[in-house]
């Protein structure tokens, strides 16, 4: 008997030749990034935390000990006093709001990774602003200028350019860290800020340094070591601010460190070296008149009537 083999491949459970049409291979997957987007969260730790505890603390005690300095002078030579003394009392409002909870809002921020090959892949980021911080900054740093300013015999005017300057740097720099991200406006408001800064420069190291050696060397050695050493401090601010709110290479806790190195540099170490070489230079004293200790007398009152003929 004859096989035929073609017949015996067509008959087998397993063929070993196909016979059919080859099988359809499904489409690969394609990558799509339609998925819910998950932010990632730039958040206060608990090392940030308790260095807010330990800052307000800080400035807590400086304000003890400012306040106690004041009390061992007259009123009428408190006036450096009452500004280092109001300044940390700011600060301590300002770390005592920040530690508990306050003071904080979160920024939001949108940003894409282009690719040649597969579609953009979008990230947000959710990154705590302690906008608490900025208030401090605007109260307190124009008290700073007045300390130097009145150091230096500073005119009115150069003291109210130097403020304004200060304040606008203050609040742009606020605004630059809610800016939106990916656009122009975020470091526009960061170059106005920096701007500013060196307006306050001008007016401290030309305008402030003239106006010091006018009183006496002393006061000229006095006043351009702790205006260096303020201008070194707040240089500083803006370094971390672009390294942290600006491009975020930095955590949360590792800014507020960074910020409570230089905020206890610029406020009690700062007040405690003016406060305690002031009191060794008489010609640092300031003769306000007899309104800041006294109050009007009744010769200085006003009198309405004076031009109205009665």
């Amino acid at each position: 008997m004859i096989i035929d083999p073609v017949q015996v491949f067509k008959t087998s459970d397993r063929a070993i030749i196909p016979t059919g049409s080859p099988t359809s291979v499904a489409p690969l997957p394609t990558i799509t990034n339609n998925l819910p987007l998950k932010p990632e969260l730039q958040f206060i730790g608990d090392t940030g935390k308790r260095t807010l505890w330990v800052v307000f603390a800080l400035m807590l005690l400086a304000s003890a000990g400012f306040s106690a300095l004041a009390w061992r002078v007259p009123v009428s030579r408190r006036l450096y006093h009452v500004i280092t003394t109001l300044i940390v009392i700011i600060a301590s409002i300002s770390y005592f709001a920040m530690a508990t909870g306050q003071g904080v809002a979160v920024n939001t921020i949108h940003y894409t990774d282009g690719n040649e090959f597969v579609p953009d892949i979008h990230h947000v980021v959710k990154r705590q602003v302690f906008w608490a911080r900025y208030v401090d900054w605007a109260l307190t740093t124009p008290l700073l200028l007045l300390d130097l300013g009145f150091l230096a015999g500073l005119s009115g005017a150069h003291i109210t350019m130097a403020i304004v300057a200060d304040l606008i740097m203050i609040l742009t720099g606020l605004f630059a860290a809610f800016g939106i991200e990916g656009t122009p406006q975020k470091w526009g408001w960061y170059t106005i800020a920096v701007i500013s800064y060196l307006v306050i420069i001008w007016h401290l190291a030309v305008n402030g340094r003239a106006q010091a050696h006018a009183r006496s060397q002393q006061v000229v050695s006095f006043f351009v070591a702790i205006a260096g050493f303020t201008i070194l401090v707040w240089t500083a601010y803006p370094i971390v601010w672009g390294i942290a709110d600006g491009a975020r290479r930095i955590s949360v806790d590792s800014e507020i460190i960074a910020y409570a190195v230089l905020d206890l540099l610029a406020k009690p170490v700062f007040g405690i070296w003016l406060l305690v070489t002031h009191a060794n230079i008489p010609e640092t004293n300031i003769d306000l008149g007899g309104f800041w200790s006294n109050g009007l007398e009744r010769d200085g009152a006003l009198r309405l009537r004076d031009d109205d003929g009665a």
